[in-house]
């Protein structure tokens, strides 16, 4: 590849990971405290992009210079004009296919991990060092993973006699049985994993895998197991269910905590 093809491939690596950082677009990819580091890494790319064009044309404009020189001191033999035309082979066009993966990045954004990866991927819900303090009143709004680490590892002591109000994804097992489901990542979404809540009570009678619901409900210490890694899975009796808009962040923010 020459350097005006690997100076294009750079800018177009570069603006793309300015745009995703700029936009809503990196989540996809990754959690949302690694933006600054993505919006870095675009302008460095950029400025190689262009560091790299510069020092090209400097050295071509160098280049012609001796070449003037050596035909005023009669070196312009046949010899000199064939190592000259060497010089200046061209690559194949072909290499500028390399473009395309990258043009597809920005065209055509790959959706969020949802219920197919959930449903091969046993829970990945871990002990928490603590809980944090929640409202004395009023509905709760808890993430999946902060409502699952309260009900097996807090036995429930602050989610019982209160209204709780949890969005999720839904997936379904081998079985038909539903759960709610948030990824959680620790650094990419190349190591999502998924933490479940198992619905009972008032579920809906048609759900759909990936459909997107807030659920209403009430804590139950009634529990069972992820049939893919035997890890706990802690019921959620609903009171009700309502579809909602993907959150434009679909993966858990309460997964560190």
């Amino acid at each position: 590849m020459n350097r005006l093809a690997q100076s294009a491939l750079l800018f177009l690596l570069g603006a793309t990971l300015l745009h995703s950082g700029m936009t809503d677009l990196y989540l996809r990819y990754v959690k949302a405290g690694l933006r600054p580091l993505v919006l870095l890494a675009g302008a460095v790319l950029i400025a190689t992009a262009a560091a790299t064009l510069w020092y090209d044309r400097r050295g071509a404009g160098h280049k012609h210079q001796d070449d003037d020189d050596d035909d005023d001191d009669g070196g312009g033999d046949g010899e000199h004009g064939h190592d000259h035309d060497h010089d200046h082979h061209h690559e194949p066009r072909i290499t500028w296919l390399l473009t395309l993966p990258v043009l597809a990045l920005i065209l055509v954004a790959p959706p969020a991990l949802g219920s197919y990866s959930a449903s091969h991927t046993g829970t990945a819900l871990q002990k928490p060092f603590g809980f944090a303090d929640l409202p004395s009143e009023g509905p709760l709004r808890l993430g999946v993973a902060d409502y699952a680490g309260r009900a097996v590892y807090g036995n429930g002591r602050s989610l019982r006699d209160r209204e709780l109000k949890i969005t999720g994804f839904v997936t379904l097992d081998r079985a038909g049985s539903p759960y709610l489901v948030r990824m959680g990542l620790n650094c990419c979404a190349a190591d999502a994993q998924p933490v479940k809540i198992a619905l009972t009570g008032d579920v809906p009678p048609v759900l759909s895998p990936d459909t997107w619901l807030e659920i209403t409900g009430r804590y139950t210490p009634r529990r069972t197991k992820d049939p893919v890694n035997n890890g706990p899975i802690p019921y959620l009796e609903v009171t009700m269910a309502k579809p909602v808009p993907t959150p434009h962040d679909p993966y858990d923010e309460t997964w560190n905590t």
